[in-house]
């Protein structure tokens, strides 16, 4: 027996060293997020752990997983307690230590093990914890596992068994390295800024960069997980803005930024400009039209209308599917349509064969930007993307909204835009051209201006996100027409960063 997880405990209380406690909210729509010891305890997390093994032998799935850990001062003694609830429910684990997302991933192919959980925040301020989970490489949890999960870890439906056991693989990180690396060097010698906001990737991306034949200037690269300088979020202009400064003083090629645990890459060119990942996507999409005939693509719907106008990528015979945002959803949409690769505005993008084995991880990413420099002659980051037909795009900015409300929300604001376009009324001063509603609510007018108003789906804040082809004001106008009707709804909050 185990008993039913509290929705809420008192830290330093004997009830919360004695009972599970576990917010209802943490179940995401495909992984979970905490905020650790206000919203989940160490026996809430054992209590996931025994839901995991449960719904694993529920899917008829062998109970054998992966497990790591990011690199935060509370994930290894939460990843224990997740690996106590899992051999409690009969798995075998394979444990491989501190490690980037990715290396979990790509453990379940090494190691021949069909299930993963990874204790990880990724990009989320210090004090969140969550786990990303799959039972079916490379695709990781969707929304029916995740509700399923849910539903058997807050009534303690668990499944106890035998046969659980511990395998530690040692020094397993050599073998990651190692996979990315046996490759032919670049034979162009390129000059990169490697950044990762004290976060996990440090550990590991200077070593890959530099073999594959680059010259790495390494900017917080030091594991310190109080993050001392900037959240590791290559979304964040602050972590974007700190890559710029040290391309400019160490003349680099390009610089790339790292999340917290390693599955995004972040841009910045030789010239010190960020470009946002979508727009990078659109580059790397490019290179690999013109060498893969007919080459299919999945994006998410933050991203750049250029994917479907871009003249390159039609000459070349590209097509792309725009779909719903989260690693999750893309991972599996690239996966189901055997797409050439998947891109995603945050910077997750999804290479299947022959480029990887279709999950997310930011080390493959930054490789397949340095190959698409080596075969672009003597081209700059900076020509490849000036380039590219010219449209203005705001950062993703993300004004809070409790998890309780902001679907809700998004279903008012989705429904507002469609009596809109029912009634032929005017967005920013122009006719709905087209909406796309699979994930929130995409925008697009007469002049191909668009925005999107969207729920996040890992923490308690909606997404806007908006862009012109035609200028700088009309990309305002449409943020505008946008944050003028989430205004009408007192639960929206602040935003994190506006353009």
């Amino acid at each position: 027996m185990f008993p039913k997880p509290k929705a809420a405990l008192t830290p330093n209380t004997y009830a919360y060293e004695s009972e599970p406690m576990v917010k209802a909210t943490g179940f995401r729509e495909y992984d979970a997020r905490w905020l650790f010891s206000k919203e989940i305890n160490l026996m809430g997390i054992q209590a996931l752990g025994m839901g995991l093994g449960t719904l694993i032998a529920e899917l008829g799935q062998k109970q054998e997983i992966v497990t790591g850990h990011d690199f935060r001062g509370y994930s290894a003694s939460i990843k224990y307690a997740l690996i106590s609830g899992l051999l409690a429910a009969g798995c075998k684990v394979h444990d491989i230590g501190l490690a980037v997302t990715p290396m979990a991933y790509f453990a379940q192919f090494d190691l021949d093990v069909p299930c993963v959980a990874m204790v990880t925040a990724s990009h989320n301020d210090n004090g969140w914890t969550g786990v990303k989970m799959g039972a079916n490489r490379p695709l990781t949890f969707g929304p029916d596992e995740m509700t399923r999960l849910k539903e058997i870890v807050l009534n303690a439906d668990f499944r106890t068994g035998s046969g659980g056991s511990y395998q530690f693989h040692e020094n397993f990180p050599a073998r990651y390295i190692a996979d990315l690396t046996n490759r032919p060097k670049l034979k162009r010698k390129l000059k990169v800024v490697v950044a990762a906001g004290n976060g996990t990737a440090g550990a590991f991306a200077p070593k890959v960069m530099e073999a594959i034949g680059c010259e790495v200037i390494p900017l917080d690269v030091e594991l310190d997980h109080t993050f001392p300088k900037y959240n590791p979020n290559p979304e964040d202009m602050e972590m974007l803005h700190a890559i710029r400064d040290a391309v400019l003083q160490h003349k680099a090629d390009v610089g790339l930024g790292f999340d917290g645990d390693g599955d995004r890459c972040g841009v910045v060119d030789n010239t010190g400009e960020e470009i946002f990942a979508d727009k990078v996507g659109v580059l790397l999409a490019r290179d690999m039209s013109a060498l893969h005939k007919n080459a299919q693509f999945v994006v998410d719907v933050k991203s750049t209308g250029l994917f479907v106008t871009d003249p390159v990528l039609q000459k070349q015979g590209a097509t792309t599917t725009y779909w719903k945002t989260g690693h999750s959803y893309m991972k599996r949409r690239t996966h189901e349509l055997k797409a050439l690769a998947g891109f995603e505005k945050s910077g997750h993008f999804f290479f299947n064969a022959p480029v990887g084995r279709g999950y997310d991880d930011g080390l493959v990413s930054a490789i397949a930007i340095c190959e698409m420099l080596d075969r672009a002659g003597d081209k700059t980051m900076s020509d490849l993307k000036d380039a590219l037909p010219k449209t203005w795009s705001s950062p993703t900015m993300s004004p809070h909204c409790a998890d309780e409300t902001k679907y809700g929300i998004v279903d008012k604001v989705v429904r507002h835009f469609e009596d809109a376009k029912a009634k032929g009324a005017k967005v920013a001063g122009q006719a709905i051209r087209d909406l796309v509603t699979v994930n929130g609510v995409r925008v697009t007018v007469e002049d191909g201006s668009w925005g999107l108003v969207r729920a996040s789906s890992n923490k308690p804040e909606l997404v806007v996100v908006v862009e012109s082809p035609v200028s700088e004001q009309r990309m305002r106008d449409m943020f505008e027409a946008m944050d003028s009707v989430l205004r009408t709804h007192p639960e929206v909050g602040e935003y994190n960063q506006k353009i």
